[in-house]
């Protein structure tokens, strides 16, 4: 449960890339029939970008989740090492998803109403 809490983080954080990061960029840089390509491949995209208020909410509680099960947690004796070499790790990569969501709030919200 507790390893579906952490990589569900960042799963959703990359979902909010597909949804609203990612299109809003290649159409910034002048790739928009590319894009119209790749979502007439992957027409689920669509849903994502309707519905990006849930994709952002469901992805900033999964950090959330993910952030208050992984804190001030105490490693085993018995596998320490394999411990703290996840919780060298998990800071970074919560970082990492973190800023994958701010950049994507910034695309999908902020950008378009510039």
């Amino acid at each position: 449960m507790k390893r579906l809490i952490a990589y569900g983080g960042l799963f959703t954080s990359l979902g909010t890339l597909l949804c609203c990061a990612i299109p809003s960029l290649m159409v910034m840089l002048g790739f928009g029939a590319a894009l119209v390509g790749f979502i007439g491949d992957y027409p689920q995209l669509v849903w994502l970008s309707e519905n990006k208020g849930l994709v952002f909410g469901l992805s900033f509680l999964m950090l959330g989740v993910s952030y208050l099960s992984s804190r001030n947690k105490v490693c085993p004796i018995d596998k320490k090492e394999d411990c703290e070499a996840a919780q060298k790790w998990s800071k970074p990569l919560f970082l990492v998803s973190l800023g994958i969501n701010v950049v994507g709030i910034f695309y999908a919200f902020i950008l378009p109403k510039l």
